[in-house]
């Protein structure tokens, strides 16, 4: 099957490579390519009829977020997260996104306050059109304005290097039914706490958003595994 080269992907800066990992982002979070399964960059460019070029970075941005494992012989094969690990890597973002929140809540500018209102209207339009990717981008904004919000680099730093770790995951909840809507809800709240300043409110909010995608993820996995029934 050709990979459909989005005319858009060039203006947002996304590349063949950019696109290629995230369909095969998608298959394997939805469990499509089972963990154990041997990556073949042949086989990849074939079906995605591309070159090896954008496969073999594709498979290497994969390797960087811990998707996708480097064995003997440049062998790339899809590495086995288990549910557990799973939790454990949201928990940590859980907590991380409650202290930029938290910080957020009283350190953010004037502009940074109008720039996550912004944000959040434009979360409210993605979500009733029904565009779960466009969500996915406008739910990754978001959440990067209360970072940047936090003025503390090393607090963002960290908080995007694990980020980065679950983004495939944090957007396949947005395929399951009412999620969006939720996930909207959700930030409703998170902005009401920020501007009012209310940094307890913030934090334990954005905690329980966390543990709520965690579970929409579950939700989302145990779906496509069962055949949607």
């Amino acid at each position: 099957m050709a990979l459909r080269f989005d005319a858009n992907a060039a203006r947002r800066g996304c590349t063949r490579a950019d696109e290629l990992r995230t369909r095969i982002a998608d298959e394997i979070t939805s469990g499509l390519i089972p963990p154990g399964t041997r990556l073949d960059e042949v086989q990849l460019a074939e079906r995605f009829d591309v070159s090896r070029t954008p496969v073999r970075e594709a498979l290497k941005q994969l390797s960087t977020i811990g998707l996708v494992t480097r064995g003997a012989r440049r062998t790339m094969t899809v590495a086995e997260i288990s549910s557990p690990q799973l939790d454990q890597m949201f928990e940590l973002m859980g907590e991380l996104e409650a202290t930029c929140a938290r910080l957020a809540a009283v350190k953010m500018t004037s502009e940074d306050r109008a720039r996550i209102e912004r944000a959040h209207e434009i979360c409210r339009e993605r979500m009733r059109q029904g565009d779960a990717v466009g969500y996915g981008e406008a739910n990754a904004s978001f959440h990067a304005i209360i970072y940047a919000g936090s003025h503390n680099p090393y607090v963002v730093e960290a908080t995007q290097q694990i980020r980065i770790r679950l983004a495939p995951f944090r957007k396949a909840q947005f395929y399951t039914p009412d999620r969006m809507a939720k996930s909207f809800e959700e930030h409703d709240h998170i902005v009401r706490a920020i501007l009012r300043a209310d940094q307890v409110m913030a934090a334990d909010i954005v905690r329980e958003h966390i543990v709520a995608a965690r579970m929409a993820y579950a939700n989302f996995f145990a779906s496509v595994q069962s055949g949607g029934d």
